[in-house]
C-alpha cells in the first residue's frame, strides 16, 4: 500500500477512537499531585508538634492559644502546601514538555504528535532511530527492522514485512529501515503496558545533597525528640507543672526542627528547572539542576551544534575527470555523482545534507527520476568509518545501487590503483582543513539473484566527492570564551576528518594545540594513557559510539563531571554515561532524547552558559537560604534552652506561639527571598563547584554557627541586663523577641552575600526584599502596640528609646560579618 493512497484519520474519527479505546497514556495508579503534597505536609515532623501543642492548649483550657495554634497549623500547612505544589506542578509542566513525539498520517498529511495522543486506527510513520509508540500492523515496510529487547530480552534486529511478521510492539526500537503502523492497540493495553515496564516517565533520583539534608533533618529530629523528652523530665521535676513542662518540652523541640531546608531545596530545584525553559533548556528531572553548577568538561558533537548544520554544496569533484567543480558551474557539474548522491539518499529527507543533494539533483537533472524508481532494498548506515547503500528498481527491470559515506570507507572496496587512491584521499584533506564536511559516493553492481548480507560485500565505482560548508553557529566564539572563563572544558566530539574538525576548532577559537584523537586510536590506547590524554587533547575526530563512550568514562575517572551533546540512535550511551546528557530538541532522534537529562529545544550550545550559570546561582542562594536557617535557629534553640540549663529567675521566655511566628517570617524569608536573588559577579568567573560539596559540613556552616552565637548572645544580654535591672518578665521577654526579630531582619540583608558588601547587595534587584522587610517590620510594630497581640504574645510596650536599643544590639550582634567580609577581600 503506497503512503500516498492513505489517508490516516479525521479529526472526527481521532476523537471517536479514543472515546471507544482510549489514549495511550499508561495508567498509573498515581495520586493527584494536590493530594499527594498534603499527604507529604501532614507527615511533616513540625505539623504533627503544632498539632500536639493545639490539643495541650485546649486540654489546659488555654482556648485564646489553642485557636491560634489552631490557625498557625492551617497557615503553616498553606505556605508548605502553595511552595510543593508549585515545585510539584513545574515538575509536571517539564513532564509534559519531555514526552516523546511521533509521527502519523492524519487527514492524508503527516504530522508530529504527543504519544500520548495516538489513538487506535491512527497510521504510525516509522523512522531509523525512532520508538514505537504503540501496538501497531505493519502495512508498509521498507528494509524495516527492530530491536525488541525491552520485551524478549534479545538484543539482536529482528526484521518486519508487511507480510511477514507484521506486527510491531510498543516500546521496541527501530534499527533499519521504515514503516508505517496501523494501530491495534494504546496504553495499558499493549504488550508494554500489560506487564508494566514503564512505571513513570520520570523517576526522581535522589542526589548527594538531598541524601546530606535528608540525613541532616532526620538527625535533627531525632535530637529534637530527645530535647522534647528531657526538658519535660528536667522541667516537670523543679515545677511539677505537667501542661507547662509539655509546652516548654514542645518549644524546643519546634525550635530545633529545621523543616524550611528541604523545603527550599525542593521550591529551589524545580522552579529552577522551570526557569531553565525561557532558555530554551527542558529538564527533565529537576535535581539535575544542582549537576549543572558543577560540570568541568562540556563534550560537543559539531555538526548542528558547534556549526549551522545548514549543509550548503560547494564543490563536486569529478574522480573520473579529477576536476572540482564549484557548484554554481552548471555547465560542469557531473551529473552521475549528484544522481547518485541522491539514490543514496532517503526518499523522504529530513537531514540537511540530503535536502540539499535532493534540492540541487531537482536542478540538474534533465529527467527527473525518482518517480519511476521503487526502493527495494537499504543497507543503514553503518561501519567505521560509516557509509550506507540504497537499491532502486523501476518498472523495466534497471538496478541503480547507490553509495555514500565516508570516502576511506568506500575507497576501500573501490577497484583503484594506488596512485589514483592517494589523489583522491589529498584531494579529500585539502577540502577537510577548509573546514569543508566531504563525502564519497560510488556505484555498485551485483550479479546475484540474493542481495548480500552487509554493504561490505559490494564493489563499487568511486564517482567522486560532495562537499559541503558548514560554517559556525553565530556567537560561538563567545560561548567558548565563556566557557573557558567559568573553568569548563570544551571537547569536539565529531565523525568527520581530524583536518575538518581542527579548521572548525580555529574558527571558533577551540583551544587544541593541533592533537587529535581517532576513534580507532581512542580504542586501542590503554585506560590509564587515555585517562592521560583526555586531559590534554580537546579534539575527537572519525568517532563512532564505543570510541565515545570511552572518552567519556575516562574524563569520568579523572573526577569531570561531563555534559555531553548528542542527537542520534548511537549517542544514548554516551549520553546515559555523561553527568549531564544533552539532547538536541529539533533534530535529536528519540531515543537521544530518552537518555538525556536535558533537552536543548532550539539546539543552541548557547544556552548551555545560561544554564550552567543558573546552576551555579541556584546553589549559592541555597547555600545563602540554608545559611540564613542554621544561623536564626541557634539563637531560638538557645533562647529556649538556656535560662532553663542557667536557673534563671524566669525560663518561661518562649512559648509554642513565639516559635511558630518566627516559623512565618523565615519560611518566606529563605523560600522566597533568597530564591528569587539574582546572580552575584564574579559567578561565571569562578571554578565549578565540586559535586557532592555539602554545605552541611561544620567548616561550610562555621560562620552560620558563629552568627546564631552572636545573636544569641545579644538577645540573652539584653534580656539579663534588664532582668537584672528588676524589670518584670513581660519586658525581658519583649525585648529579647523584638531583638530577635530586628536581628532576623538585618541577617536577611547581610546574608544576601558572603562576599559583598551589604551597601552593594542592596542594589541588587529582588523586588520581594522590601516587600518580606516591609511586612516584618509592621507585625513587630503590630506585637508591640496591639492589645490582642500583646496579650497573645505575652508582651507591653516599650519606650523608642528601648527599641533603639533592641536594635542597636540586632546591629551589633549581626552586622560584624560586614567587617569579615572587608578582611576577606583585603587577603
Amino acid at each position: 500500500m503506497e503512503q500516498e493512497k492513505l489517508r490516516g484519520l479525521s479529526a472526527v474519527e481521532v476523537t471517536a477512537s479514543r472515546a471507544k479505546n482510549g489514549s495511550n497514556a499508561l495508567e498509573m495508579k498515581e495520586e493527584r499531585v494536590f493530594w499527594q503534597v498534603l499527604k507529604d505536609v501532614v507527615a511533616e515532623p513540625m505539623f504533627i508538634l503544632l498539632v500536639v501543642a493545639c490539643v495541650i492548649y485546649f486540654i489546659a483550657g488555654k482556648h485564646q492559644e489553642g485557636i491560634i495554634m489552631l490557625v498557625s497549623i492551617f497557615i503553616v500547612a498553606g505556605i508548605s502546601l502553595f511552595q510543593e505544589y508549585r515545585s510539584k506542578n513545574a515538575v509536571q509542566a517539564l513532564k509534559k514538555l519531555s514526552a516523546a513525539k511521533a509521527n502519523v498520517l492524519r487527514e492524508g498529511k503527516p504530522c508530529q504528535v504527543a504519544t500520548e495522543e495516538i489513538v487506535v486506527d491512527d497510521l504510525l510513520l516509522l523512522e531509523e532511530g525512532e520508538v514505537v509508540a504503540a501496538d501497531g500492523l505493519i502495512i508498509a515496510a521498507n528494509d524495516f527492522s527492530l530491536n525488541e529487547s525491552i520485551l524478549t530480552g534479545e538484543s539482536f534486529a529482528v526484521i518486519k514485512t508487511a507480510d511477514n511478521n507484521n506486527t510491531a510492539y510498543k516500546g521496541t526500537l527501530v534499527t533499519s529501515g521504515s514503516a508505517t503502523l496501523q494501530i491495534i492497540a494504546v496504553g495499558n493495553k499493549t504488550q508494554f503496558g500489560k506487564i508494566g515496564l514503564s512505571l513513570q516517565e520520570i523517576i526522581v533520583v535522589k542526589t548527594p545533597l538531598q541524601q546530606q539534608i535528608r540525613a541532616f533533618v532526620k538527625n535533627m529530629v531525632w535530637i529534637g525528640a530527645i530535647a522534647f523528652i528531657t526538658v519535660i523530665a528536667f522541667n516537670y521535676f523543679q515545677s511539677g507543672d505537667l501542661t507547662k513542662s509539655f509546652l516548654q518540652g514542645l518549644t524546643l523541640a519546634m525550635s530545633i526542627l529545621p523543616e524550611e531546608i528541604p523545603v527550599a531545596f525542593s521550591t529551589f530545584q524545580a522552579l529552577g528547572a522551570f526557569r531553565l525553559l525561557k532558555s530554551n533548556i527542558i529538564v527533565k528531572q529537576p535535581q539535575y539542576v544542582e549537576t549543572l553548577g558543577s560540570a568541568t568538561v562540556i563534550c560537543s558533537d559539531k555538526t548542528g551544534t558547534l556549526t549551522q548544520n545548514k549543509m550548503s554544496i560547494e564543490y563536486l569533484y569529478n574522480s573520473i575527470t579529477k576536476d572540482s567543480v564549484h557548484v554554481n558551474d552548471t555547465a560542469v557539474i557531473p551529473l552521475q555523482l549528484v544522481e547518485y548522491a541522491m539514490w543514496s539518499s532517503e526518499t523522504i529527507p529530513f537531514d540537511p545534507m540530503e535536502k540539499t543533494i535532493h534540492e540541487l539533483y531537482g536542478k540538474t537533472a534533465a529527467t527527473d527520476q525518482r518517480k519511476l524508481f521503487k526502493q527495494i532494498h537499504e543497507y543503514p548506515i553503518g561501519g567505521k568509518p560509516p557509509m550506507m547503500t540504497h537499491i532502486f528498481r523501476n518498472e523495466a527491470g534497471e538496478t541503480v545501487i547507490a553509495v555514500k559515506g565516508a570516502p576511506e570507507a568506500i575507497l576501500r572496496q573501490s577497484k583503484l590503483s594506488i596512485a589514483e587512491l592517494k589523489h583522491i584521499e589529498e584531494q579529500s584533506l585539502w577540502y577537510a582543513k577548509k573546514g569543508y564536511r566531504v563525502l564519497g559516493v560510488g556505484k555498485g553492481e551485483w550479479k546475484e539473484k540474493k542481495w548480500p548480507v552487509s554493504q561490505e560485500e559490494f564493489e563499487f565505482e568511486f564517482l567522486g566527492l560532495v562537499v559541503f560548508q558548514d560554517p559556525p553557529k553565530p556567537g560561538m566564539i563567545q560561548t567558548i570564551k565563556t566557557f573557558n572563563e567559568a573553568g569548563i572544558q570544551v571537547k569536539m566530539i565529531t565523525g568527520d576528518y581530524a583536518e575538518t574538525a581542527v579548521a572548525i576548532a580555529g574558527q571558533i577559537q577551540l583551544d587544541h594545540n593541533m592533537e587529535v584523537l581517532t576513534g580507532k586510536e581512542v580504542l586501542h590506547l590503554s585506560k590509564e594513557k587515555l585517562q592521560q590524554k583526555v586531559k590534554q587533547v580537546n579534539i575527537y575526530a572519525r568517532m563512532f559510539p564505543e570510541a565515545k563512550l570511552k572518552v567519556i568514562d575516562a574524563l569520568k575517572e579523572n573526577g569531570e563531571i561531563v555534559a555531553m551533546t548528542g542527537d542520534g540512535v548511537n549517542d544514548g550511551p554516551a549520553l546515559k554515561a555523561a553527568h549531564i546528557g544533552i539532547a538536541m530538541g529539533l533534530r535529536g532522534s528519540e531515543v537521544a532524547k530518552s537518555a538525556a537529562s536535558l533537552i536543548l529545544t532550539d539546539d543552541d550550545l548557547a544556552h548551555m552558559t545560561e544554564a550552567v550559570a543558573l546552576g551555579r546561582k541556584i546553589y549559592d542562594n541555597l547555600k545563602k537560604a540554608i545559611q540564613y536557617i542554621v544561623s536564626i535557629h541557634i539563637p531560638i534553640i538557645l533562647t529556649v534552652a538556656l535560662p532553663l540549663l542557667l536557673s534563671w529567675r524566669f525560663t518561661d521566655i518562649f512559648s509554642p506561639v513565639h516559635v511558630i511566628f518566627l516559623e512565618l517570617i523565615m519560611g518566606p524569608t529563605c523560600s522566597i527571598i533568597y530564591e528569587n536573588e539574582p546572580m552575584e559577579p564574579g559567578t561565571m568567573q569562578r571554578p565549578p563547584i565540586k559535586m557532592g560539596t555539602s554545605f552541611l559540613s561544620l567548616r561550610q556552616l562555621s560562620i552560620s554557627i558563629v552568627q546564631g552565637l552572636m545573636i544569641t548572645a545579644g538577645c540573652l544580654g539584653i534580656g539579663y541586663y534588664y532582668l537584672q535591672q528588676g524589670s518584670n518578665d513581660t519586658l525581658v521577654r519583649t525585648v529579647i523577641f523584638i531583638t530577635l526579630l530586628f536581628s532576623n531582619v538585618i541577617l536577611t540583608f547581610v546574608n544576601r552575600s558572603f562576599q559583598y558588601s551589604v551597601f552593594k547587595t542592596i542594589t541588587y534587584k529582588n523586588n520581594l526584599v522590601p516587600l518580606i522587610t516591609g511586612v516584618t517590620v509592621l507585625l513587630i510594630a503590630a506585637l508591640l502596640y496591639v492589645p490582642f497581640l500583646q496579650q497573645l504574645f505575652r508582651l507591653s510596650s516599650i519606650s523608642f528609646a528601648m527599641i533603639g536599643v533592641c536594635i542597636a544590639v540586632a546591629m551589633v550582634s549581626v552586622a560584624w560579618i560586614e567587617i569579615v567580609k572587608i578582611a576577606r577581600q583585603k587577603k
